[in-house]
């Protein structure tokens, strides 16, 4: 008598997977953190790499044909400009001036080579390669920017801006599956108007508990940096919240479940860093609007 098949693996094993290499994923951004300076910047352009092969090859699937090594290339020259500059004399302010020279060439040098090719450039193919500068270049450069902030701050509220990122996903996950009821959007019916609530207390907590550094870092006393701490937490949730859904809405429009598969059940490195790219940008305006200088 033939013997039955063997059944389905459990579940179990895909979630201790997606638990490992979550934990994995966090304790690698974790030391990197830690370390700063080239080494984390190395780090950054290493990631956004890989994500924005994911983006291109996302984008090939809608018949887009962007200037793949162009784009990457200028990525990593973006990334690498930002940190030099931001060890030079002048700081943060010769960084951003450095950043914004970078974009406008590259955009002129991204156009002139999709001109070159044998079939000519669409606008789609324009489009793409100077969203992925931007989405995947100049809005990480600004984590880059934020952890070269002077005299421990930049450590501090990196740190601090990641937890708000990973506790918004927690908040709006676990409340989420136990309170949600309304959809937030067509684009991902899973996340519900109770779970973005959820996400954005969770990320407000983690930042008036991150203000004690900010208190200890500035001259700020500590219900002004409380204050700044549970805005800083608003603004991450809802970066994180339109990081996660422009990237699903990329996803749908690609006909694509996840944008890779080298993370085991995450998904691709695309997936993983979603809530993560649009944050920085607005943590280092605003901290830079609002902390005193020195």
């Amino acid at each position: 008598m033939a013997s039955a098949p063997p059944p389905h693996p459990p579940r179990k094993a895909t979630s201790t997977a997606r638990l490992l290499s979550g934990w994995a994923v966090g304790g690698f951004g974790f030391v990197v953190v830690l370390l700063g300076g080239w080494w984390f910047t190395i780090a950054v352009g290493v990631i956004v790499h890989l994500g924005l092969l994911e983006f291109f090859r996302m984008a090939q699937f809608k018949g887009i044909r962007p200037a793949t090594k162009t784009t990457l290339v200028a990525v990593q020259l973006l990334l690498l400009a930002t940190m030099a500059a931001s060890n030079s004399p002048g700081g943060g302010w010769f960084a951003q001036d450095l950043a914004a020279a970078v974009l406008p060439v590259s955009g002129a040098v991204i156009c002139g080579w999709l001109l070159l090719q044998p079939v000519t450039g669409t606008i789609a193919d324009i489009a793409a390669s100077i969203f992925g500068l931007f989405y995947l270049g100049y809005l990480p450069s600004h984590w880059i920017l934020l952890r070269q902030l002077p005299d421990g701050m930049g450590l501090a509220l990196t740190l601090t801006a990641c937890f708000m990122v990973v506790g918004t996903d927690i908040g709006s996950y676990v409340i989420g599956r136990r309170l949600g009821r309304r959809s937030m959007s067509p684009i991902s019916p899973g996340k519900t108007i109770e779970g973005a609530i959820g996400g954005l207390l969770t990320s407000m907590l983690v930042g008036v508990i991150g203000a004690s550094a900010i208190a200890w870092r500035t001259a700020l006393p500590l219900p002004q940096s409380i204050a700044l701490g549970a805005a800083l937490g608003a603004v991450v949730a809802v970066m994180a919240l339109v990081g996660d859904l422009t990237e699903s809405m990329m996803k749908r429009d690609a006909g694509l479940k996840d944008s890779g598969d080298v993370i085991p059940g995450h998904g691709g490195i695309l997936d993983r860093i979603d809530s993560f790219l649009f944050a920085p940008a607005v943590v280092y305006a605003l901290v830079s609007l609002v902390l005193p200088s020195g």
